[in-house]
């Protein structure tokens, strides 16, 4: 533990969403193994699956609970939109709804990221601001509850109830950090690139046409409930105390003016409790994971093209199949499960096909591994252009790349040995410099005052 500082109650706030859980498990495990109390809020259909982990669990929900009476169904998340009422389950599955959202949604991410703010980017933040109107009774329970020292939150939108308690707070945002507006950079959610203006400005005046007035309505709730107003057209506002953003030096942009100094960069923030894993046996062709997140799987048609196409090369294939597991077969260079132990399974392959999520970007990044971008939604667009224009993978169009473009990216990448060598030398350094242990370090230095 940090100097003589006894044991904290830190609360973490994920929300309801796989990628900002897995983030705040990595922080979370090291301040638990320096003697701290680690309490997670999660959504009722993850009910289970931090206990398993060692943590402590206190339950909510972002919405109704649906009629049929399977609880944890209905949450919201920055994963996808929430759309109409969710199907009905007889057995609760974490992020169900979302797995059904993507199946029934997978033709509007056909659509260009400017079509896409109409027909997703506009009704995910309905969803996600309605579930913050709806849990912050209930967050106030909690932190009532609890009395932590300190509350963490990793989401996209603001919970008034968090700044209304009084407490310590930190945010992380653990998505693309052009979510950090800069004048000089990509509108986010654009996936443009970063030297080419050209559609910056129509961008963003559609987005503020969709967003601006939900925006303003949710910031007058926030001020209602004891929190400060939001800044213009943000639906999070930043912590007076700590801030912290995961983006490799590699990937990151320059700006034209720096962030406050609440601000610190932790590059990464790989989780070490993923299980064990061996790899089969490496006695022909390249070994490469194939994960489009546990949202971006759940596309059969898409899963079943990849399959078909990467079942004609020379390589060998870990497939992270995903919530629609069941729905398609691998091939016979391939072996997969619904669920996989990602931070176990990179440092054992040569490349990564992926979404784009922040953690899988910057996970690859952590063990040196290129990347192929196939991005689907939300900040995906902008990870798979800035890998593509640092030169450390390849972005190709999701659901039109050409057979021979997929296997050339593969081969040509493979083949790279520059490329290798500087993979190689960035793991280095971001293993050198784990940002957990860092996140840890500064969240208790909050709890100190």
């Amino acid at each position: 533990m940090m100097g003589d500082q006894p044991g904290k109650t830190f609360v973490f706030f994920p929300e309801g969403a796989f990628g900002p859980t897995n983030n705040c498990v990595g922080i979370g495990d090291v301040l638990r193994r320096r003697g701290h109390r680690v309490v997670f809020v999660i959504e009722e259909s993850f009910k289970g699956t931090l206990e398993a982990k060692g943590f402590e669990e206190r339950l909510m929900r972002l919405g109704p609970a649906p009629q049929g009476g399977a609880s944890g169904a209905g949450s919201a998340g920055p994963d996808a939109s929430r759309g109409d009422v969710p199907p009905q389950t007889e057995v609760e599955v974490p992020g169900q709804f979302w797995k059904d959202f993507i199946r029934d949604t997978a033709p509007v991410f056909r659509r260009s990221t400017l079509a896409q703010l109409e027909g997703f980017i506009t009704p995910t933040w309905q969803a996600l601001v309605d579930g913050a109107r709806y849990v912050d009774a209930r967050l106030t329970e909690i932190f009532d509850e609890l009395t932590p020292d300190v509350i963490v939150e990793d989401n996209v939108v603001g919970f008034p109830a968090i700044a209304a308690s009084g407490r310590p707070w930190v945010r992380i945002a653990s998505c693309n950090p052009l979510e950090l507006k800069d004048a000089d950079l990509p509108p986010v959610f654009s996936g443009y690139a970063v030297d080419d203006r050209s559609g910056w400005r129509e961008f963003q005046e559609e987005y503020r046409r969709r967003v601006g007035q939900m925006q303003e309505e949710f910031s007058e709730f926030c001020a209602e409930n004891g929190a400060p107003r939001l800044p213009e057209l943000e639906f999070i506002d930043e912590s007076p105390w700590l801030n912290l953003y995961l983006y490799p030096a590699e990937l990151d942009y320059q700006r034209s003016r720096a962030l406050p100094a609440t601000w610190h960069n932790l590059e990464t923030c790989v989780r070490s409790t993923d299980s064990a894993w061996d790899p089969p046996s490496r006695d022909a062709g390249r070994l490469i994971y194939v994960s489009l997140g546990s949202l971006g799987s759940a596309d059969v048609a898409l899963m079943e093209r990849l399959v078909d196409v990467l079942s004609r090369t020379a390589h060998r294939y870990v497939v992270s199949k995903g919530p629609q597991h069941d729905a398609y077969e691998l091939a016979g260079n391939m072996v997969g499960a619904e669920f996989l132990p990602q931070t176990s399974i990179l440092p054992h392959v040569d490349l990564v096909i992926t979404h784009g999520g922040n953690n899988t970007t910057t996970e690859c990044m952590y063990f040196g591994k290129p990347m192929i971008v196939l991005p689907i939604f939300w900040d995906q667009h902008d990870n798979a252009q800035r890998v593509h224009e640092t030169s450390h993978g390849v972005h190709l169009p999701t659901y039109s790349f050409e057979e021979n473009d997929l296997g050339a990216a593969i081969d040509g990448l493979l083949g790279d040995e520059s490329l290798r060598h500087r993979m190689q030398a960035a793991s280095k350094r971001l293993q050198a410099r784990p940002g957990t242990r860092r996140a840890a370090e500064l969240i208790e230095e909050v709890a100190a005052g």
